[in-house]
């Protein structure tokens, strides 16, 4: 051995030590001792496989504690993977040290960071070499390295992505906007409670468009809940202010509140005078410029704002002209589908209440049809207070998209129930895509879903649908992909369209992408995983882990791969496993890592997932940082890939 590696050996060496030393005065420590040490190390560790590691060393002894050596060798049980130690020994001339200037070239070649640099390379130093000496000689450790890699730098999801980077100026309808429908509820749609945690959570989350189902309550308060159900109600009041404190904590970019209004005239007027008094310079009372609009303003334009999305008596302008007189006690007419509320089809709303919706589905099988044929047309009354608290999102009741096409406004916006929504793209997909390149266009759950079930919101991305409106409350695949998608561009909520999206004379269509097809060719190789959490089988730290890839996008593009199952082994599974996809539309696609415990031949456990944009992969080796299935960080959970795209 070199001098020089007998000196890092005794410099690392010494760092161990004097970390841990002390906790060894009285020769051993238990279980709980060696779990607050591995934190003083600043790694992440799951305890059921220190436990287990743990008990592996002390059962060989009958003994209940360990030593210091035994410390250390559990500590690299778990820490120093051997997956890890092979990349750093190829840039390590003496597989102890890494320079400054090789770890650049680490960087640039297997990382594909081309820019990367002396500065690059010190940054990464200094933030993640625990050695102090091996720090002030610009240089890296295994240690350092072990951190580097586990780290969020080094993490699959662009580190770019992470910030807001696309542009922020253009209209409205020309973004994917984070949408949650029935907001209040917090489990089922039937008797669930109503909760103002539906708020906040749905806020800090980032979704920038959030549903207020509104009723007439006693005492002229109104009240929030899904109406003819027994959910429990939570009073208008409280909802406007968690909004007000919540809006703008995870994004400063619009919030849209989307009012389902059955309340009185009356009460309309409670609502109205809340919103102004609670919100006070958040709520949008007037237009940005001009009175007249043509185009839609941007999310730029609006941030920090809240803006009423409703039924609205009038034009804008007619509006802006009222606001400037007293309007209390005065109510407008609005015509609308008798027994239809914005959620206009019967068959997903009423159907939680009616047995006769079926006889009524018959309607949608033709394309772009009325919602009914012999619907009666009714007045609606609306507070013209309430009414002219609606800026650039008036709702308007979808007849069919010729008629969209030839009468409505830029900031009149549509909602459209999902069994209706997937006829259109079944059979009128390009037209869709003409009106979501207009209008904003929200897409709810049927009514049948009485658990709050969830549909696949990619069906109607894949149209350029805005508002895809979901349970937020209810875990799955659904709402993975949109927590996925919505990763994307710092979190803000709003995702600008592909251009293909935006532009109006598109000839785009799902099923058919023609000249819109980028195609890229991409290859994960699936190296290992870290810590996964135990099978539910399990009383100590086993899996059988297998891994899912999965490929969310146009029809042509779904693709699902699945890797060999390592068995008996969720601390430090190892793969090697290669899998290549060819994506026709990388800009609409998602892919999807699950990891999964196979508890038999035909049933696999979820243990944790992660989902991004196909266009938010880093190449180069990556780690997965993997979530539970309701969102949560399972660190340090994770897999280890390496990506390559073109």
């Amino acid at each position: 051995m070199t001098r020089a590696r007998s000196f890092l050996n005794l410099i690392s060496r010494t760092w161990f030590l004097s970390i841990i030393q002390n906790e060894f005065r009285t020769g051993k420590i238990d279980l709980d001792s060696t779990m607050k040490l591995l934190e003083k190390l600043q790694m992440p560790f799951d305890f059921a496989h220190v436990k287990h590691v743990f008990k592996k060393t002390v059962d060989k002894r009958k003994a209940h504690t360990i030593n210091i050596e035994d410390f250390r060798a559990i500590y690299r049980t778990i820490v120093y993977r051997p997956e890890f130690h092979e990349l750093f020994r190829a840039y390590s001339p003496n597989c102890k040290i890494l320079a400054d200037t090789e770890l650049i070239e680490f960087l640039r070649k297997e990382q594909y960071e081309t820019e990367a640099c002396g500065t690059t390379a010190l940054e990464i130093i200094l933030k993640y070499e625990p050695i102090e000496e091996v720090r002030k000689r610009r240089q890296m450790s295994f240690e350092g390295f072990i951190r580097f890699m586990s780290s969020e730098d080094c993490s699959v999801f662009k580190n770019e992505h992470r910030t807001i980077y696309q542009d922020m100026n253009h209209p409205l309808c020309d973004y994917f906007i984070s949408s949650s429908h029935n907001t209040y509820l917090i489990s089922d749609q039937l008797i669930g409670p109503s909760h103002l945690w539906g708020y906040t959570s749905a806020l800090l989350k980032g979704c920038r468009c959030l549903e207020i189902d509104c009723w007439d309550g006693s005492n002229n308060e109104p009240v929030v809940y899904h109406g003819h159900t027994l959910t429990s109600k939570i009073s208008f009041y409280s909802v406007i202010q968690v909004i007000d404190k919540y809006a703008f904590v995870a994004s400063d970019y619009p919030v849209v509140l989307s009012l389902e209004n059955h309340c009185s005239p009356k009460q309309q007027e409670v609502m109205a005078d809340y919103l102004e008094s609670i919100l006070g310079d958040k709520l949008l009372t007037s237009t940005i410029g001009d009175t007249v609009v043509t185009q839609l303003p941007s999310p730029e334009e609006l941030k920090f704002k809240i803006l009423v999305k409703n039924k609205k008596v009038g034009t804008i302008e007619e509006g802006m002209l009222r606001r400037e007189l007293d309007s209390h006690g005065e109510t407008g007419e609005v015509s609308e589908f008798e027994n239809l509320s914005d959620e206009d089809e019967t068959d997903e709303k009423a159907a939680l209440y009616s047995k006769s919706s079926s006889s009524k589905r018959k309607s949608e099988h033709k394309p772009s049809a009325p919602p009914r044929k012999k619907a009666k047309m009714k007045k609606k009354k609306i507070a013209i207070a309430l009414s002219d608290l609606v800026i650039y999102t008036k709702s308007e009741k979808f007849v069919s998209f010729e008629h969209s096409l030839a009468s409505q406004n830029c900031y009149e916006n549509n909602s459209i129930g999902e069994v209706r929504a997937r006829q259109f793209v079944k059979h009128s997909a390009k037209e869709f895509v003409s009106h979501t390149s207009r209008f904003i266009t929200r897409i709810y759950p049927k009514g049948t879903r009485a658990n709050s079930s969830n549909y696949n919101p990619q069906e109607f991305w894949n149209v350029g649908c805005q508002m895809v409106a979901l349970n937020f409350q209810t875990p799955g695949v659904q709402m993975e992909l949109q927590n996925g998608k919505f990763l994307d561009n710092g979190g803000c909520g709003y995702i600008l369209k592909p251009e293909f999206l935006r532009n109006r004379n598109s000839t785009f269509t799902p099923h058919n992408v023609g000249r819109y097809s980028k195609p890229m060719s991409l290859s994960i190789r699936l190296i290992s995983g870290h810590q996964l959490p135990p099978s539910n089988l399990s009383k100590t730290n086993k899996a059988d882990p297998l891994v899912q890839i999965e490929i969310y996008g146009v029809p042509e593009d779904q693709a699902k791969k699945k890797s060999s199952v390592v068995k008996s082994n969720a601390l430090s599974p190892r793969w090697d496993e290669i899998f290549s996809f060819t994506v026709q539309v990388p800009e609409l696609a998602l892919i999807r890592f699950c990891v999964e415990d196979e508890i038999s031949l035909v049933a696999n456990e979820f243990l944790g997932q992660y989902t991004l944009p196909l266009l938010s992969l880093s190449k180069g080796y990556r780690n997965v940082p993997l979530l539970s299935k309701d969102g949560g960080n399972l660190e340090p959970a994770s897999l280890f890939v390496h990506v390559w795209y073109y």
